[in-house]
């Protein structure tokens, strides 16, 4: 039987999955032992993977994210502050339907960004959109927005996004007028959306970097109200990296010699998910979810 027509129309209705996983079947003796039901079951099955491969390819690169940075990759050896399950935890995504966010401190080097972007992928692979932005580039972006028209469309954008992940808040202190405008950002996803704040300032010491008070007040009440507040310590990560760079050792950031990343799966629904570095010892770290503004100890490295 000629199933050229039928691999044609497959295309036709843009069922491309479908059309491959049919010329593969006749391509394959084998299939012939099974059930009409079960060779349509494989189909349907084919079809969905290469649509949630698609998606997952499309939002990826939507996301803009700094790094490609995975939950498997994350070394929770090292002692960082980082709780192993509260990892788990955010790596299954409840907190973004939850429409918690999801506060990131500590000095420079210590892997706030790949943390941020890792738990940003794993919300793409549970099916929620993302969107990375540096603070300073987003409060330049919304000056220009506004001068040129675009700032209702970009805001209305920004509002849509299911996790949206500002980086390094407080690299230096917010003008007045600029903390406004951050506040309409965050007003417009306040318990509705998620957000992810990375910044070398402890929680605590945020107040004083967004401008006037009264400002800054408003910001905090949005972003820190329910979220998990996850301080990292240590030292730089990168001059560790540098120092171990050429003697054919393992990236103590990412661990990548070691840590397959997550792959495309041709199987019925299944993107493959490692699971390694997280089955190590754990580390005892405070890590705490709550609402408020605590006072934590100014850190020693903040730019």
């Amino acid at each position: 039987m000629l199933i050229t027509p039928t691999i044609d129309k497959l295309h036709a209705l843009a069922l491309a999955g479908m059309a491959r996983a049919l010329a593969d079947q006749q391509g394959q003796p084998d299939y012939a032992a099974l059930s009409f039901e079960e060779r349509l079951g494989l189909l349907v099955d084919r079809e969905m993977q290469d649509r949630e491969n698609r998606r997952l390819a499309r939002h990826l690169r939507t996301a803009r994210l700094r790094s490609d940075a995975v939950i498997e990759d994350l070394d929770l050896r090292a002692p960082r502050g980082l709780d192993r399950a509260t990892v788990l935890s955010l790596a299954e995504g409840h907190w973004v339907t939850a429409h918690r966010n999801v506060l990131i401190s500590g000095p420079t080097g210590v892997g706030k960004t790949f943390f941020a972007c890792a738990l940003a992928h794993a919300a793409i692979r549970h099916g929620h959109t993302a969107r990375y932005l540096r603070v300073p580039r987003l409060l330049d972006e919304l000056v220009l927005a506004r001068a040129d028209g675009r700032l209702p469309r970009l805001m209305a954008a920004w509002a849509r996004i299911d996790v949206l992940v500002l980086d390094d808040l407080g690299l230096q202190p917010v003008p007045p007028a600029r903390a406004a405008d951050l506040l309409e950002v965050i007003e417009d996803r306040a318990g509705t959306r998620s957000t992810i704040v990375t910044s070398q300032l402890p929680v605590g010491h945020w107040h004083e970097a967004l401008g006037e008070p009264t400002v800054a007040d408003a910001i905090l009440d949005r972003l820190v109200h329910g979220a998990y507040r996850l301080e990292l310590r240590g030292d730089s990560r990168r001059r560790a990296a540098a120092a171990l760079e050429g003697a054919g050792d393992t990236d103590p950031v990412t661990d990548t010699t070691t840590r397959p990343k997550p792959t495309v799966s041709d199987g019925p629904g299944r993107a493959g998910r490692g699971r390694a570095g997280l089955d190590d010892p754990p580390v005892p770290t405070a890590t705490a979810a709550s609402g408020g503004v605590s006072d934590y100890p100014a850190s020693t490295e903040r730019r």
